[in-house]
């Protein structure tokens, strides 16, 4: 879906008709947030957000793939697999899989990280265990109660924030921010902006840390646009965002087309984009997530770029005390229950 744009306006006659309905909805999202989840086992840490729509969740995850391999540890995604075909459990395998099969994102991780598929999170767990894993990181789901989280990131774009700050269908908020905080662990800010502030103050009165970090183009996806007009469209929650990481990467953005979260392009819209960037003379770039839906499908003609990104955080010593300690607790709370 796209988002609509009364979500970040301070107020809208739209807001005000559908605020009943988003009272309704994050009284029952509350009330499942409060519920007992199951004990995996092993740590689970959650990465997720309070509203619809992305903010950098899958980058934050390979962030902590990385953090977590440092660490010793053997970290399995879970997801969901929003848009994939596949109830699961299933282990991503990106020979056989496309993201009709398994969704976008775990398509894209699995390059980097081993990655479970399943509607049922224990389940998933479960096949997670099976594979070796020491460390679950959940992609999403912070707002489900099935699973016990040890540990709860939520990842806010700082540039665009919460928007009007109100429950769905009335705003982006997936519950009532005041459930939401409650069961927070971190804050991880990216970008510079300062839409998220007060969000972080809040936490900061409950002694929650507050991480910022940055998204960086690879230096080889900026070396391989340098110098040319190019004409870039994505598909995901905050396009503006995508076209804004090109400029400052230094590439000349000489247009852009955006489409809804998600969207699962047919080979006549792909087809159509390439021939414009032909007769315009500039080269077609999209996201990594994007080009994933594209992975493994017939009729996708070739020169498509892709522009990668991944998360550095400000203060890398001060996450990884984070998720050591995190990690610490996890384990001396299992072995003290035994």
């Amino acid at each position: 879906m796209r988002e609509p744009a009364f979500w970040y306006r301070p107020r809208s006659p739209e807001s005000q008709i559908l605020r009943p309905l988003g009272a309704l909805y994050g009284a029952i999202t509350a009330r499942r947030m409060a519920l007992e989840g199951f004990d995996a086992g092993i740590p689970v840490i959650c990465v997720g957000n309070y509203h619809v729509g992305g903010a950098g969740k899958t980058p934050t995850v390979l962030a902590l793939t990385k953090l977590l391999r440092e660490l010793g540890e053997t970290p399995v995604v879970l997801s969901r697999g929003y848009g994939g075909s596949l109830k699961g459990p299933v282990m991503v395998d990106r020979e056989r899989h496309t993201a009709a099969d398994v969704g976008d994102e775990p398509l894209m991780m699995a390059r980097d990280v081993p990655v479970t598929v399943a509607r049922d999170r224990l389940e998933g767990v479960a096949l997670a265990k099976s594979q070796g894993a020491s460390v679950i990181l959940m992609d999403d789901g912070f707002q489900n109660p099935r699973l016990l989280k040890d540990a709860s990131l939520i990842v806010i774009d700082s540039e665009r924030g919460l928007g009007n700050g109100k429950v769905f269908p009335a705003g982006p908020l997936r519950a009532p921010l005041k459930a939401q905080l409650a069961r927070t662990d971190a804050l991880v800010l990216i970008g510079g902006g300062r839409a998220a502030n007060d969000v972080a103050s809040e936490l900061a009165k409950r002694n929650k840390p507050e991480l910022r970090a940055r998204l960086k183009p690879e230096a080889e996806s900026v070396a391989r646009l340098l110098g040319k007009p190019v004409f870039a469209f994505a598909g995901i929650g905050d396009p503006e965002r995508f076209f804004r990481s090109l400029r400052a990467g230094g590439i000349e953005v000489a247009r852009t087309r955006s489409f809804a979260d998600h969207h699962m392009f047919s080979n006549d819209e792909i087809a159509a984009l390439a021939a414009e960037a032909r007769r315009e003379q500039q080269t077609l770039v999209t996201t990594e997530k994007d080009l994933a839906r594209l992975h493994g499908r017939e009729g996708v003609p070739d020169g498509i770029v892709p522009f990668a990104v991944q998360l550095e955080f400000d203060d890398p010593a001060k996450l990884r005390q984070l998720i050591s300690d995190h990690l610490y607790k996890a384990r001396e709370r299992r072995f003290s229950s035994r």
